[in-house]
């Protein structure tokens, strides 16, 4: 994980939180539940302490991420964000060439990226053919069903 992860203060103090109640909560929890596996006999035969072993790890692994995640954060300020131009945190209105579909998209960082919410990630391939267009100007993406043409009709923040 080398890749910075550009966050809004509000999103990176959301992760700290996570990533608090993983350590503080979610990891004794995990242990409790070792412990109390353990104390059934034969760790051979014992299918609920090796669900607790493979909780812990998968918890664990988690907590790594995060702190990854947390670690190349790069915190960008709202108010500086320059508009004329597609950027990352930037809300671009577009509309499919093809369909005349319009559809407004938040461009993120992968950590907050989620299409659900309308928001999509700097590194995908939308969010690339988007990157340094400004309004008016067509972004050709290349997707496995062709080229898709899209126009920006707005960028906020």
């Amino acid at each position: 994980m080398s890749d910075a992860n550009y966050v809004t203060q509000e999103t990176f103090e959301l992760i700290k939180e996570d990533l608090h109640k993983l350590k503080s909560i979610d990891r004794p929890a995990a242990s409790r539940a070792i412990a109390e596996a353990r104390e059934k006999g034969d760790l051979k035969e014992n299918a609920e302490y090796d669900a607790a072993k493979e909780a812990q790890g998968m918890l664990e692994a988690k907590i790594k991420y995060m702190e990854g995640v947390l670690a190349t954060s790069k915190i960008v300020d709202t108010n500086s964000i320059d508009t004329s131009k597609v950027t990352i945190l930037t809300k671009v209105t577009i509309t499919n060439l093809s369909t005349k579909k319009t559809v407004t998209y938040k461009i993120v960082g992968e950590v907050e990226a989620d299409l659900k919410a309308g928001k999509i990630s700097a590194s995908s391939p939308i969010g690339r053919g988007l990157i340094g267009k400004e309004v008016g100007e067509i972004a050709e993406i290349v997707a496995p069903n062709g080229i898709l043409k899209f126009k920006v009709d707005n960028i906020t923040i």
